[in-house]
């Protein structure tokens, strides 16, 4: 069977999906022949965010099964390449950015890659934390300290969500400093406590109704949550809960023997 390129109408223009034969009796699967035209069309015509032809129009245009189409499509979703958002598609997935284990904050992290990092408050107070927060931190319950909880944004698009807590023993006035910018910077510049070493905890857990209300993305999608207890020399400083975005985030570790 010959194909023919077909014209899928598009929000701004046409999309005119490659054409191409899917064939039986050979050593490569139909459903991976696919998974090759899907590829070759993310990386010439679609950018990331752009929403994938509907699985009827590649049924119909390679002549293939509905399973066919599905397993090609899971296989990208799969691979980081493709994410599905329930009730309105299948998207070209954003390259996430790749991490190193390392103490520099998200600004700088941003810097780094020339993208602009900004914030959204969620809250901040002044108030008293769990027992697990004082053990840390050394205070007594009770012991009022600086809770902030911020989304974290990269070129205006939401990255995380950065709930933590600051020893009020070493920044007892961090609210009155501009804390939509690097926390890090504020504690090293006003206070001359400078982070020197943490202990870091990764877990993935599910996006919850309000996570991914302000995420931007699916009720139970994956999160990575990173659990950091940040040190400024002997003073524990810092302890903070983050919930990332795993299509923009992923941490990259180098082990050796």
């Amino acid at each position: 069977m010959t194909t023919h390129g077909m014209l899928i109408p598009m929000v701004d223009t046409l999309l005119e999906l490659p054409a191409r034969t899917l064939t039986d009796g050979t050593s490569t699967p139909k459903h991976q022949q696919l998974r090759e035209i899907l590829e070759e069309l993310c990386r010439n015509q679609l950018k990331p965010g752009d929403m994938l032809p509907g699985e009827r129009a590649l049924e119909e245009q390679y002549g293939v099964s509905r399973i066919t189409v599905r397993r090609a499509i899971g296989d990208l979703v799969a691979t980081g390449q493709l994410r599905r958002s329930r009730g309105k598609g299948t998207f070209v997935a954003q390259a996430p950015m790749i991490t190193r284990l390392q103490l520099a904050s998200f600004s700088d992290e941003m810097a780094a890659r020339k993208i602009e990092a900004s914030s959204k408050i969620l809250a901040s107070s002044w108030s008293s934390p769990s027992a697990v927060v004082h053990e840390f931190f050394g205070t007594e319950q009770g012991t009022p300290h600086t809770h902030l909880v911020r989304v974290r944004l990269g070129a205006g698009k939401p990255f995380c969500i950065n709930d933590a807590w600051y020893n009020s023993t070493i920044a007892p006035d961090l609210l009155e400093n501009d804390v939509y910018k690097s926390v890090y910077s504020i504690l090293e510049q006003n206070y001359g406590a400078s982070i020197t070493g943490a202990e870091q905890i990764t877990t993935a857990v599910a996006a919850t109704p309000e996570t991914a209300r302000i995420l931007g993305v699916d009720v139970g999608e994956p999160l990575l949550k990173v659990e950091r207890h940040a040190h400024a020399g002997e003073n524990p400083i810092e302890w903070c809960s983050s919930l990332y975005r795993t299509d923009r985030f992923a941490l990259r570790t180098f082990i050796t023997k």
